[in-house]
């Protein structure tokens, strides 16, 4: 499988695309013409450059406004064309893309489009070019991929072929499955792009909105499907424009990019297993059975105030490390690993973040093949030196800045607590009742959450929620829920705009952390909540009007709602169960725990609830420079 990526696709200048492209892996690219327009060196020494990255070129774009023109503007449009073949000549490829004609004078009639075809292949042949055409969304006479396929069969030529577009037969809302009727050998290229549903204009739309294969919602999957299925075996390839991703890292985009096809690929070798694209065998998506524990990065000082706030929560203290100054605490299934030595990740990444969630572990089938699978997907396995008596757990860096350790049942990595602890049980708090980790909510620049999203989304058996917007006072905070079916595993992803906000303020305060607040699963809100209140646990106090409106809003009866307010609790519900939730007040730089409990098969995390609970927050935030508690 050659991959391939639009140039336009990154942000910088040409050199700087040039490496993050190959750093990312990717096989080729799509030069894209202003990109060469702007980069003051010449076609040979341009083509030089990219050869010397370890690239091809596998398509010079674009070239518009061809076909079906009258004269003298037709012979024109093959004067500029023998331009760009002495061009593509000098940096060396020999693939041009034709996008449809949106000139106002242009004319339609397939057979007059065909004719123009037809003779530019006389011309593509004596040079030994190619000429790609494609049918775009907005074209002036051909929108339809299947359109632009009978011009190219009329035109009936070895050097004229069609290239097809996901985001041009999607977006039109185009059956894909068409394009299975098209011979493979007349698909000359195949480029990838998603988007999010939104109904504007398709222009528009395409130029601002497109974004990698697995961050939308169009059926990219079910479209290179139909393609594989016509026994193309040509390059695949990303045409990607996005403003977000226009200012962002290079590498990270490219990253994303390359990350987006492999897991496109491995969905398409999975349903159609007689692709005749070579696709790397590696591990299906990996499905989480659990959070196995949460591990805080911590100084001494902060670790007694953790253990404090822990035991108010029900935790007991269970294990000390053999050789470390680790410590692990545990409620039901859910483990919290407090880590104050001076070595090692957890002490570095505490000098860069402060009090810190460093380390997420999750528990899996195969501990092996989630490594694997991540590294086919870009990420960087991560280990540090073992002492005698512990064990080596298979460990990859995450996005945002900390690490994920996996734990299967099948192996000693099961027994890491016996082995590696020795069992202790000092607390005085009492069982409040918490069973597991009902989700973790990271925190980042809502650029970079369709980053989070894919990294996730390609690893895990998991699926994504809509997108919820979240108000905050001092701005907007854009969250979405990645979650495992049996919600095994769920993560909230939340970013935001602005760094007023309560969200924004813990990624400046802490220096770029992730994991903002962890949520803790009960079966039973109110014998948790008077659990917690004997422990001494302070919850985030709710205001009296949020109450007034609950029951108002839902039409909650008085005496339930005298409930809630007795203990600050928050409620949501809808048509398929309710949701409770209490709140720790924030500690560190604006990190919190939550006490949640579902009913019935309430699906969601509270959303409606977010902008009190901010607003609650806010209210015991120290002002800037104060210390936090």
């Amino acid at each position: 499988m050659k991959t391939s990526i639009a140039t336009v696709c990154l942000a910088g200048d040409l050199r700087e695309k040039l490496a993050a492209i190959a750093a990312a892996g990717f096989d080729g690219i799509e030069i894209f013409e202003q990109d060469f327009i702007t980069f003051d060196a010449t076609p040979r020494e341009v083509g030089a450059m990219v050869r010397d990255h370890g690239l091809e070129i596998s398509l010079f774009q674009p070239f518009r406004d061809f076909e079906g023109l009258p004269e003298p503007d037709r012979a024109r449009a093959f004067d500029r064309m023998e331009r760009k073949f002495d061009l593509m000549a000098e940096l060396g490829t020999d693939l041009v893309l034709v996008c449809s004609s949106v000139h106002p004078k242009a004319l339609g009639g397939i057979d007059r489009m065909a004719d123009d075809f037809s003779e530019l292949g006389q011309i593509a042949a004596k040079r030994d070019m190619r000429v790609g055409f494609e049918a775009l969304a907005w074209g002036k006479h051909v929108w339809d991929h299947r359109d632009a396929w009978e011009v190219v069969r009329r035109a009936d030529h070895p050097n004229i072929g069609l290239i097809v577009d996901s985001f041009h037969t999607l977006g039109r809302k185009l059956d894909p499955d068409s394009i299975r009727r098209i011979p493979g050998d007349k698909i000359f290229f195949v480029q990838l792009a998603d988007a999010p549903l939104i109904e504007m204009d398709l222009l528009y739309w395409s130029r601002h909105f497109r974004n990698m294969p697995g961050e939308g919602d169009l059926d990219v999957t079910g479209f290179m499907r139909a393609v594989a299925a016509t026994g193309y075996d040509g390059p695949i390839s990303l045409e990607v424009f996005n403003d977000q991703f226009r200012g962002g890292s290079p590498r990270a985009i490219a990253q994303d990019g390359h990350r987006s096809l492999v897991y496109l690929m491995d969905q398409v070798k999975r349903a159609e297993p007689d692709i005749a694209i070579a696709v790397p065998e590696i591990p299906d998506r990996i499905r989480p059975e659990g959070v196995a524990f949460v591990e805080f990065a911590a100084d001494e000082g902060e670790a007694d105030s953790l253990a404090r706030l822990l035991t108010a929560l029900g935790f007991r203290r269970v294990g000390r490390h053999i050789a470390k100054a680790v410590e692990v605490w545990q409620q039901g299934d859910i483990r919290i690993v407090v880590n104050t030595d001076p070595e090692g990740f957890a002490h570095t990444s505490h000098i860069a973040h402060g009090l810190n969630i460093c380390d997420v572990g999750l528990t899996v089938g195969s501990a092996a093949k989630t490594v694997t699978r991540a590294q086919a997907l870009g990420a960087t396995p991560f280990s540090q030196p073992v002492g005698p008596g512990e064990l080596q757990i298979p460990a990859i860096r995450g996005v945002g800045s900390g690490l994920l350790h996996f734990i299967d049942r099948s192996s000693d990595l099961a027994d890491v607590w016996k082995i590696e602890f020795q069992p202790v049980d000092d607390s005085a708090g009492e069982d409040a009742g918490l069973t597991r980790i009902d989700h973790i909510a990271q925190t980042m620049n809502y650029e970079e959450m369709l980053t989070w999203s894919l990294f996730y989304l390609s690893l895990f058996e998991t699926r994504k929620q809509a997108t919820v917007d979240v108000v905050d006072p001092g701005g907007l905070v854009r969250s979405q829920a990645i979650e495992a079916p049996d919600g095994a595993l769920r993560v909230t992803l939340n970013g935001a705009e602005t760094h007023r906000t309560f969200a924004g303020r813990f990624i400046a305060d802490s220096f770029g952390s992730s994991v903002q607040h962890v949520a803790f699963a009960t079966d039973d809100i109110f014998a948790t909540a008077a659990a917690l209140e004997a422990n001494g646990f302070e919850a985030l106090p709710m205001a009296a009007n949020y109450y007034d409106d609950l029951a108002a809003r839902l039409g909650l009866s008085p005496v339930f709602v005298t409930r809630l307010k007795a203990h600050h609790i928050l409620y949501d519900e809808d048509a398929e169960g309710a949701y409770f939730q209490i709140y720790s007040r924030a500690f560190g730089d604006g990190i919190f725990f939550e006490i949640v409990q579902r009913k019935g098969a309430y699906a969601g995390y509270g959303a409606p609830n977010a902008p009190f609970r901010i607003a609650a927050q806010r209210r015991l935030m120290p002002s800037p420079g104060m210390p936090r508690r």
